[in-house]
């Protein structure tokens, strides 16, 4: 495993593991901001649940090999803690009561499950091999890949956002944009593997971040909204 590889596993560690400490501590959800549009305080979008499901999603079809296949103890242990921490998230956000108060269902309204049932149509179409298995992780590529619109979607509606919400996506960001640089140091290292599916997913994946990171680093030198980019 290399340097690149491994910063992008623990920063998309970080990411979850953070999300979910501080909903269990805060018993919340949503937050309060000052980067806002007027001089006072104002309502954040906060997590959004679609999201987060579609993740548990992602990492349900990407690791059934979990109990037929060993690569190494590493690699058993992420598969886990991503299922664990993705799953107990969606738990807290859906079930636990203090919790659930404070998500804003009604400004989350991305219709997900068009994005699940495109994903698995084009998984269908274009994969490695003809398996369950392979398609269902070719799947999982594909949605990780668009997962976070939901998320996206909601801070666009509020044209606002918190610190929880802005760190999250910014390390999720910086996750998939390392795993780009592994695997082009893979391509040159190791025999110049070609592997297209996560490539490409990837980089839209990464696409989908880049005019959120030119805001959220904006962010830190003067107050600004976030761009109507991805308005449905």
């Amino acid at each position: 495993m290399n340097v690149f590889r491994l910063a992008g596993d623990m920063t998309h560690l970080l990411s979850i593991v953070v999300l979910l400490l501080k909903i269990r501590t805060t018993k919340s959800c949503a937050a309060i901001s000052v980067f806002v549009i007027f001089d006072y305080l104002s309502l954040v979008p906060g997590i959004s649940l679609k999201t987060q499901e579609l993740y548990v999603i992602v990492f349900l079809t990407r690791y059934l090999d979990l109990f037929t296949k060993y690569y190494s103890f590493y690699n058993t242990l992420m598969k886990l803690v991503f299922l664990g921490t993705s799953i107990a998230i969606v738990w807290y956000m859906r079930y636990h009561k203090p919790v659930k108060l404070t998500y804003n269902k009604d400004q989350d309204t991305f219709r997900h499950y068009f994005l699940i049932l495109s994903c698995l149509a084009l998984a269908l179409l274009v994969h490695r091999a003809f398996f369950v298995i392979e398609v269902l992780w070719t799947f999982s590529v594909y949605l990780e890949a668009v997962a976070i619109l939901p998320q996206l979607v909601l801070v666009q509606r509020f044209r606002n956002i918190d610190n929880l919400t802005g760190n999250y996506v910014f390390l999720l960001g910086t996750y998939r944009a390392l795993y780009i640089i592994n695997w082009v140091y893979r391509f040159f290292m190791e025999n110049h593997q070609v592997r297209w599916i996560p490539w490409v997913s990837g980089v839209v994946q990464t696409a989908l971040y880049a005019d959120f990171f030119y805001y959220y680093i904006k962010r830190y030198f003067s107050l600004s909204l976030l761009p109507s980019v991805f308005v449905l």
